[in-house]
């Protein structure tokens, strides 16, 4: 996707987006978001996270104001088990199994965001890579993709926030750009861990289970197929 100042940002399937923080669109970005059919943005970030930072493009709330931004996060900081599943955040996806039976109700709560979104609708988090990556995993089991396309699209997330680690004007507290060899090792192993998740995953189950309802699930499959 080319939005100006957009992050990570890419067609996940039909008509949902997927990007890293919203904070880095300019009003450029947010009006070419506009053309291509958003109306909505669903925020898997916790309230902390989204703020501003100084390297951020100034951006007119009016560029802001005609999209409804839900405010979905995938997680509670604030659980007991957080710190010693997690660590400071979740950072790998040999997490996202806990993440979906920690927060069962959190995770419902985006994926009945998605299925009522007007218009195309855009999921972000901070990197655009594993809460993100988390709802992608589903989405597309949900959509029929074969367990090698979702983990493609798990990839394709580390490599762009990795791309932007190298040239960032904000370094990040805790990772950094990782040059070619250190990456291919990297996205063997995280690689592996996304499919050992995906393989011990009913996407419909779970869902139904944490309480989205059938008629929600066959609204995000029309939308994953483009028949929305």
């Amino acid at each position: 996707m080319h939005w100006e100042g957009a992050v990570n940002a890419r067609l996940l399937a039909g008509d949902i987006y997927r990007m890293g923080r919203s904070e880095w669109l300019t009003a450029t970005g947010w009006r070419q978001a506009w053309d291509d059919g958003v109306r909505t943005i669903v925020d898997l970030r916790n309230g902390n996270e989204r703020t501003r930072r100084p390297t951020d493009p100034v951006v007119p709330p009016e560029a802001i104001a005609r999209f409804t931004v839900l405010h979905r996060p995938t997680e509670d900081p604030a659980h007991e088990r957080f710190g010693a599943v997690f660590g400071r955040y979740m950072a790998h996806p040999r997490s996202y199994l806990d993440c979906l039976r920690l927060f069962p109700d959190k995770i419902a709560e985006v994926f009945r965001a998605l299925a009522g979104a007007e218009g195309a609708v855009v999921i972000n988090c901070s990197a655009g890579r594993d809460r993100t990556g988390l709802v992608s995993m589903l989405l597309l089991q949900l959509a029929g993709a074969s367990a090698q396309a979702n983990a493609d699209h798990y990839e394709l997330g580390l490599r762009g926030i990795n791309e932007w680690h190298r040239i960032s004007p904000y370094p990040h507290p805790v990772e950094r750009h990782l040059a070619e060899e250190e990456l291919a090792e990297r996205i063997a192993e995280t690689r592996a861990a996304f499919l050992a998740a995906l393989d011990r995953l009913d996407a419909e189950a779970y869902l139904l289970a944490a309480g989205v309802t059938a008629a929600e699930i066959r609204r995000l499959r029309r939308r994953l197929s483009g028949s929305a």
